[in-house]
């Protein structure tokens, strides 16, 4: 019976841990996935970040280079002058030891 008990105990937890995990997200207001910049200019990115599942703050990448930390719930950035051709934004979610958990969004753009 004690066993049965902490196993149903277990299993809460880890529904717990589910839960949360599951509301954690990371949304990119802008710019939206596929579009054209250019490449002389500097350009906004928008973020939303529900943190969740661990997940303490978040960092920005472009083409895997790390750019920033986001520690805000919603804001944005100005992202300098990138190189012509396709490139990879991504906003990762990381604990306090700045280790991505997981959650994420990435998106691709084509600077011109």
């Amino acid at each position: 019976m004690r066993t049965l008990s902490i196993l149903a105990i277990n299993l809460a937890c880890l529904t717990a841990s589910l839960a949360l995990a599951a509301e954690a997200r990371i949304d990119i207001v802008s710019p939206a996935d596929g579009s054209k910049l250019t490449a002389v200019d500097r350009h906004m990115f928008a973020y939303e970040v529900t943190l969740g599942g661990g997940g303490d703050h978040a960092h920005l990448y472009v083409d895997g280079k790390e750019m920033a930390v986001l520690r805000q719930a919603k804001g944005s950035i100005t992202l300098d002058q990138m190189e012509r051709g396709v490139r990879e934004i991504c906003a990762k979610m990381v604990n306090k030891n700045h280790t991505p958990i997981g959650i994420e969004r990435c998106i691709k753009v084509t600077v011109e």
